[in-house]
């Protein structure tokens, strides 16, 4: 069960015990009655549950990030903060649209449900929005025929391997940010596997080539050649997307992360 159902489900009950309280329990005890531990639980929280709902549900979501794939944007054990109504409002648990607002932009980075499997949330960079023909042969992005200006800066220690990688400054659509690559990773696609609108893809030793049907977005990890994404497993459809990350909160290995980030 995920949190946002348990969420609910606790906002019914203790819903429900605090209307019949209201309208039924409290005049059957009478002015002195002493409430059920139940009811006096069930009405303390109710509020309580009601806000965290309505926040976590149309305004912020909290998350952590639990691999290595959007190094060195974000590091694994950043809590991170997801902006839930950018991208439009959405009814909670059923994540249905209600009102359309903003459309994610190449270079956002997004949390959605992941295609295969709609229980886990991913988080990934956007680098095609719908009918982008996007190219990543040799290691370089391409976006409708053209390269994706980036230039490389100091490398990146990575503590957990004691590994220097290259670290470049891309930027898309105007927005830099950070992304890494081995040099001795391969340039092809390993275990690509068949995904919805496959045959947008074309596959070969340099790299691969996409055009993104309507409706669907393509996504990459920003340590590029650490990363499960649209490469290998497609397109993420609209109905999936959750939010825009935008905010480092803590991380309990490096307390002094914390701001905004691209």
């Amino acid at each position: 069960m995920s949190f946002a159902l348990f969420l609910l489900i606790l906002l019914l009950v203790t819903g429900a015990v605090w209307a019949l309280d209201a309208a039924w329990l409290r005049r059957q005890r009478g002015a002195r009655g002493k409430q059920p531990w139940w009811v006096e639980y069930s009405i303390s929280f109710f509020p309580v549950i009601l806000i965290v709902f309505l926040l976590r549900s149309f305004l912020i979501e909290p998350f952590k990030i639990p691999s290595g794939s959007m190094i060195p944007t974000l590091l694994v054990g950043d809590f991170i903060l997801v902006n839930k109504f950018t991208y439009g409002i959405r009814l909670p648990v059923a994540n249905i649209k209600v009102l359309e607002l903003n459309q994610p932009r190449r270079g956002d980075v997004m949390v959605f449900r992941y295609p295969d499997d709609p229980s886990l949330d991913y988080i990934k960079r956007v680098v095609g929005v719908p009918g982008d023909r996007v190219e990543y042969r040799d290691k370089r992005l391409t976006i409708n025929g053209q390269p994706v200006p980036r230039k490389q800066i100091e490398d990146y220690l990575s503590r957990e391997r004691m590994q220097y990688s290259r670290r470049y400054l891309e930027k898309l659509d105007g927005q830099e940010h950070q992304i890494m690559i081995e040099d001795d990773a391969p340039a092809f696609v390993p275990q690509a596997r068949a995904f919805p609108h496959i045959e947008n893809c074309n596959y070969n030793m340099a790299g691969v080539v996409c055009t993104v049907p309507p409706g669907h977005y393509f996504v990459m990890g920003d340590n590029r050649d650490n990363s499960s994404d649209s490469r290998v497993w497609g397109f993420v459809p609209d109905a999936n997307i959750v939010g825009k990350a935008f905010f480092i909160w803590l991380n309990l290995g490096e307390l002094g992360r914390f701001g905004s980030f691209r």
